[in-house]
């Protein structure tokens, strides 16, 4: 065979090697490039939404941590203030009651010491009333001098 009929031949048969494929096999290839190119793009979109949600969620919860803090930090300072309020007023209680403990313990000494001024009072009478029985080497009769007696009382 003649070279320039084998070329000819072979370009003929590249021509329809070109045509099927650029027919049948190139627009399958073609569309599976462009819908994987496709997912590609939609995929970075979805990437890029996904951050800018992430950050904007970053700011919501970092909003939200703040206003957390500030919140405990009121509520503290509120404890803080009843805590006070509650050692204050127990503070006062306490005065309170030791107020009425020592009133209470002063009213009663004063009792006591009433009661130890009448006790010696009488004790004093009896023992004038025995002193004089010795000056006068006779028994006085209690009963006649009982006014005697009460007024000594009452001066001593």
């Amino acid at each position: 065979m003649n070279i320039n009929a084998t070329l000819v031949l072979q370009a003929i048969v590249f021509a329809i090697l070109v045509w099927f494929t650029m027919k049948f096999v190139w627009p399958p290839i073609t569309k599976a490039l462009d819908e994987r190119a496709q997912k590609i793009a939609d995929g970075l979109a979805a990437a890029d939404k996904a951050k800018a949600d992430l950050a904007d969620m970053n700011k919501k919860v970092e909003a939200e941590l703040s206003t957390s803090r500030n919140e405990a930090a009121a509520r503290m300072a509120d404890a803080d203030r009843r805590a006070q309020a509650m050692v204050e007023e127990a503070k006062a209680r306490a005065t309170e009651e030791g107020n009425k403990i020592i009133a209470a313990a002063q009213a009663e000494a004063q009792q006591q010491v009433v009661r130890a001024r009448e006790e010696l009072r009488e004790q004093v009478a009896a023992l004038a009333v025995k002193g004089a029985e010795q000056i006068l080497r006779k028994e006085v009769n209690a009963g006649v001098h009982a006014e005697l007696l009460n007024r000594l009382k009452a001066e001593l």
